[in-house]
């Protein structure tokens, strides 16, 4: 019969085949010892958990849990660019061509003019988005981003 390790009392056969100690709440808290866990971010809803052991630990640094939204797991990815072959030197940065700045331009607007010109003047007379919706033939979703689109710019 299999001993409790700190008060010496005798353990229950199945407790024994796993734990050395008994479930008297003085030997649970000196012999039980606490699971690390760590939070993997699968989506944008939920988080898995795991039990941060050895195997997991391989895992996280292999990239298997690789962050989507973030891309902190795993080891760093290679540097992009022209890699320079050994023996030959980098020009200095003044030397370098620079980089062409990214030209961002808006976002065109899925409505026309007259559309929104049509949709603010039914807004004023008190229709709701589903009822100028539904007179212009557009979604009333389209219907309240064309009405919020221009509030935001200060046209109503």
């Amino acid at each position: 019969m299999a001993r409790c390790i700190t008060c010496g009392t005798d353990l229950h056969p199945e407790r024994a085949q796993k734990y050395n100690y008994c479930l008297a709440p003085e030997c649970q808290q000196k012999n039980a010892k606490g699971l690390t866990m760590v939070a993997i971010g699968m989506n944008k809803a939920a988080d898995e958990f795991l039990i941060l052991d050895d195997r997991t630990r391989e895992e996280l640094a292999s990239g298997k849990y690789r962050d989507q939204r973030r891309g902190t797991f795993g080891p760093p990815a290679p540097a992009k660019g022209p890699s320079v072959p050994a023996g030959e030197r980098r020009p200095p940065r003044s030397e370098r061509s620079a980089p062409q700045p990214r030209v961002r331009r808006p976002a065109r607007q899925p409505w026309t003019r007259s559309q929104e010109r049509l949709a603010l003047l039914y807004n004023e007379q008190g229709l709701r988005p589903s009822d100028i919706a539904a007179k212009l033939g557009i979604s009333s979703h389209l219907a309240t981003q064309i009405i919020l689109a221009a509030r935001n710019r200060g046209k109503s």
